[in-house]
């Protein structure tokens, strides 16, 4: 059997409790609907530490279980410096985020870190962070992470597919 490496994907937010936890949480969903999810190792991580070890906000959870996907069991972490090579592609779900993770990052990974929404459709905008508003702010950034999942998965199956036919790279 050819045992192909995963392809390794780390989405970020701030403090990884809100965002990064629906945004991995929904593109393995897609994956799973897609049937690609065997192909991708996914992770969620904060470029803060304050809630580490927390579970994902209440309503992150609660708009992610009403799309039939459980959120509940992932932890709050902050990304540390193995991330930076251990992962394919990392996704901030801001300008922020991205400039922070920027300047952790070794020179070497810093092209792998990119805004989630410009990386997955071509439009540069932040997926704004809900934690402050109300159960629209999170249904808004659900509809916002769902979209963009699903054209970042089709792209990546498509170079996936493209990768094994041999008439294009492999890389993300």
């Amino acid at each position: 059997m050819d045992a192909k490496p995963k392809k390794s994907i780390l989405f970020v937010c701030l403090g990884n409790i809100c965002r990064s936890p629906l945004a991995e949480g929904v593109f393995a969903a897609v994956l799973e609907e897609k049937r690609l999810s065997e192909h991708f190792e996914l992770d969620s991580a904060g470029t803060g530490g304050w809630h580490a070890g927390s579970a994902p906000d209440p309503r992150s959870v609660a708009i992610a279980a009403s799309h039939g996907i459980d959120i509940s069991g992932q932890k709050a972490r902050k990304v540390n410096a193995d991330d930076f090579s251990r992962f394919d592609l990392i996704l901030a779900m801001d300008r922020s985020n991205v400039e922070e993770l920027q300047r952790l990052a070794p020179a070497a990974a810093r092209e792998r870190i990119h805004l989630f929404l410009e990386f997955a459709d071509g439009n540069v905008r932040d997926v704004p962070d809900p934690y402050y508003g109300g159960p629209d702010g999170f249904a808004a950034v659900y509809r916002m992470i769902r979209d963009a999942s699903d054209v970042l998965s089709s792209r990546l199956a498509e170079r996936m597919s493209v990768s094994r036919s041999g008439h294009a790279s492999s890389t993300m």
